[in-house]
């Protein structure tokens, strides 16, 4: 079972995901967002429980059917702005400080595809790296392709320089849905395909483990009840499919099949090139099949991997 996500791009979680408990936020001292400008939910949580902690969440995978999220996602109108409004003073996810986001307060495409790319990374970092609802819990992705349709109907873009610049080499794991306007910093000379094979990072784990006859199975992330969180059965893609459709998203510098997802691919031990190679990988593997569709991050053990890297770094 596939689902629609990064990024916009960057853009997307699926199958069942573990619940989350959400934290209280101190009051922010700085200005805060306009309300009016942040890009709505879409959808409420609690819809259809399953008894097991999942509920139907806002877009339906390819059979037809709501991809399942936590009851408690999306979260509550006053908490998410509340984390909102951190994440823009700081100018980055506090919680995972990698992932850096603007909100600009213009009407041009860039600026709305920035907010919500804002709106998408506070969201999937709420208690931390990788760890908040998914984007299947919101019309996101539809807003975005709204969007980038009505740009295009317009026939060009009015897009404009964001209000805080953001490297491709330093944008995390996690993020599914990451700004269009996110330039490319790739200057340096292409990796020959056998650098992409021997740097690619290891998906860590295999399709098929545990099927429960419904087409999930075990993923590589245990959520907060121990149990590993399921994922589509055919995730992660076989490691041929994977390193062909990387090699092609690092030779264009962007995801093919989600033109508006940048990445890098630097060959250097850097901690920032190292997630920079994290980074394109989550967005290759979760946008294999289109824009957000394609494998959640907890069908791999990207997100362990950056933790250790960044662990590393800090040692």
């Amino acid at each position: 079972m596939l689902f629609n996500v990064n990024v916009i791009s960057t853009v997307i979680l699926a199958g069942s995901v573990a619940a989350i408990p959400f934290r209280v936020l101190p009051p922010q001292s700085k200005r805060d967002v306009n309300p009016a400008l942040v890009p709505s939910f879409g959808w409420e949580s609690g819809v259809n429980p399953d008894g097991t902690g999942n509920c139907d969440g806002a877009v339906n995978g390819t059979n037809g059917k709501p991809i399942l999220v936590p009851c408690q996602c999306p979260p509550n109108s006053t908490f998410f702005l509340a984390n909102l409004n951190k994440n823009v003073a700081a100018g980055f996810v506090t919680t995972n400080p990698t992932v850096k986001l603007s909100f600009p307060t213009d009407n041009s495409t860039a600026s709305q595809l920035a907010r919500l790319n804002a709106a998408a990374v506070t969201l999937q970092n709420l208690e931390g790296p990788g760890v908040g609802c998914p984007i299947s819990s919101t019309t996101f992705s539809a807003q975005g392709k709204a969007i980038g349709a009505e740009t295009s109907t317009n026939g060009s873009s009015s897009a404009t320089t964001p209000l805080m610049s953001t490297a491709a080499s330093s944008t995390p794991i996690p993020s599914s849905f990451v700004s269009a306007i996110v330039p490319s910093t790739n200057t340096s000379v292409s990796p020959t395909d056998e650098q992409i094979a021997a740097l690619a990072p290891p998906l860590g784990w295999q399709a098929g483990i545990n099927p429960d006859g419904t087409g999930n199975c075990d993923g590589a992330v245990n959520g907060t009840n121990g149990e590993p969180i399921l994922i589509p059965c055919q995730c992660p893609p076989d490691q041929t499919h994977y390193i062909a459709n990387l090699t092609a998203n690092i030779r264009a510098g962007h995801v093919i099949l989600n033109p508006t997802v940048q990445l890098t691919f630097p060959t250097d031990n850097s901690t920032a090139s190292q997630n920079a190679r994290l980074n394109a990988a989550a967005v290759t593997i979760q946008n294999l099949n289109g824009a957000g569709k394609g494998c959640p991050i907890v069908a791999t053990t990207f997100s362990a991997q950056q933790k250790a890297i960044n662990a590393e770094s800090t040692s």
